[in-house]
Formats: C-alpha cells, sequence, structure tokens
C-alpha cells in the first residue's frame, strides 16, 4: 500500500532535459534490483511508453489515456487505474502507457477539478516498492496530479543560465503544491544532465546552486550516444549496457537519492 511504496515524479517546465531518460532508468534499475516497480506516463508525446515497450506499444488498451476519459464519460467502459497497468520486456517492471490523445483531456478535466484522482488512484495501487510518474514539461493538470500523488520529485536540469532562472520559477511552483495540496512532497534532488566535467560553467553554476541552499545532487549525468542507441533498442541501459559510464552514472544517482 501507499506507505510501503515511494512515488517519485520527474519533472521540469522545460523540454529536452531528459525527463523520459532519467525516469525510465532509474524504474529500470529499481526492477533490476528486485523491486517491483511501476512507471506512469502522462506525457500525450508517449516517450516512456515507447521506451520501454518499443514497437508493443502500439495499440495498447486500456491504457492511461482509457482511466482519464472515463471521467469525463461516465458511458465509457469503467476502468481501474490498475487496468491500465501493462508489464514490460523487463522483470519487475511494468508501465501505464501514455498516448496522444491525452492532450484532448487535459483542459476538461483541469474545469472539473479532477486534481485528486490520480492520487487516489496510486494509493489504491498494491505490491509495487517505486512508482516513477514521467510528467509533459509544463505545469498542466498531468503534472499538477503527479505532484500531488508525490513523496518525492526529481529535477533534470541544463546547466546554463536560462535554465538556471526557469529552476527558481520550478522550484516555486513545486512549493506552493506542497503548501496547497501535499505536504509530504520534497524535492529529492536537483540533477545535471548532458554535463560536461570539463566545462567553467556548469561545474560554477552547480557549486553556486549549493551554495544557495538547493537540492543538487552531488551525481551528474553525463551526454552519450549510448542513449540514443537505447532509445532505439527500447532498452534502458540498466538491461542493454549495464557497465557503461552512464549506467553507472544513473546507479549513482539512484543510490543518492535512496540515502
Amino acid at each position: 500500500m501507499m506507505s510501503e511504496m515511494h512515488v517519485r515524479v520527474v519533472f521540469n517546465q522545460k523540454g529536452g532535459v531528459g525527463k523520459s531518460t532519467i525516469a525510465c532508468n532509474l524504474a529500470a534499475l529499481s526492477a533490476q534490483r528486485g523491486i517491483p516497480t511501476l512507471l506512469i506516463d502522462l506525457d500525450p508525446q508517449s516517450n516512456s511508453t515507447q521506451y520501454l515497450l518499443g514497437e508493443a506499444a502500439q495499440g495498447i488498451s486500456p491504457s492511461g489515456a482509457d482511466f482519464f476519459r472515463r471521467m469525463l464519460d461516465i458511458t465509457a467502459p469503467d476502468i481501474e487505474f490498475a487496468d491500465c497497468i501493462v508489464p514490460t520486456p523487463f522483470e519487475h517492471l511494468s508501465v501505464v502507457a501514455a498516448r496522444p490523445e491525452l492532450e484532448d483531456f487535459q483542459g476538461k478535466l483541469e474545469s472539473r477539478y479532477k486534481i485528486y484522482k490520480l492520487r487516489d488512484a496510486i494509493r489504491k495501487l498494491d505490491g509495487y516498492g517505486q512508482v516513477y510518474i514521467d510528467t509533459p514539461p509544463a505545469l498542466g493538470y498531468y503534472t499538477r496530479s503527479a505532484l500531488i500523488a508525490a513523496q518525492g520529485c526529481l529535477i533534470p536540469w541544463d546547466c546554463d543560465t536560462f535554465s538556471r532562472q526557469a529552476l527558481y520559477l520550478l522550484m516555486a511552483n513545486v512549493d506552493e503544491i506542497r503548501t496547497d495540496h501535499n505536504p509530504d512532497l520534497v524535492v529529492e534532488g536537483i540533477v545535471a544532465n548532458q554535463f560536461q566535467p570539463r566545462a567553467n560553467l556548469p561545474r560554477r553554476m552547480l557549486e553556486e546552486l549549493r551554495a544557495e541552499g538547493l537540492p543538487v545532487l552531488e551525481s551528474t549525468l553525463s551526454a552519450s550516444v549510448r542513449i540514443r542507441e537505447s532509445h532505439d533498442a527500447a532498452k534502458p541501459l540498466a538491461f542493454l549496457d549495464p557497465r557503461h559510464k552512464v549506467a553507472l552514472e544513473f546507479a549513482a544517482v539512484l543510490d543518492e537519492l535512496q540515502r
């Protein structure tokens, strides 16, 4: 039940920061360590769904979109959230698949104040030790629902000036969700993605953010073509190449989050 299950949302309002890659690889590592793990894909782009299921992602039914559609149409087939969970090819790892039509429901779901439905649905789940939620790059209905449902938030971050300004706004938004809806929500860490350790600017920015008291992880994630290859293979690095440098970096991030 919820007391035995940790729910972590991977979120940044900026696109292209590696949310789906990070969520899937951390979930894969949890599963590889023998922890029953669920990834919930709330992004209409469905990148996490494709990453974990490959060609099998086509035609998944029911999906998370069907669950949310039911909230808006009581004549639609009655679907429990657990009915939307499908196994991946990887032991101990399951997924709630996303589909593009999630985008079509967002405005109506928000206007009808369905913001707690995801939290309530996750609380009914049993048998999972870790739940990861991949979110769209915007603070809309799905992201707010995820933050309300989660205990932890991991923020992927690019080390540049524009991203830094956006980070302060993001932290304020998460704090507002905590204050208004979810007092248990904690920003577990800010992880530098595609980090270049030899460049002065990224290292200096991380030091400055830590000096400001922001929860920047010591672990960082490097850029690598192997990540793109893992996307093409629909196989997270924990399974594709577990001794690769970036796979070990993902493991270090997970270890740091679990301390």
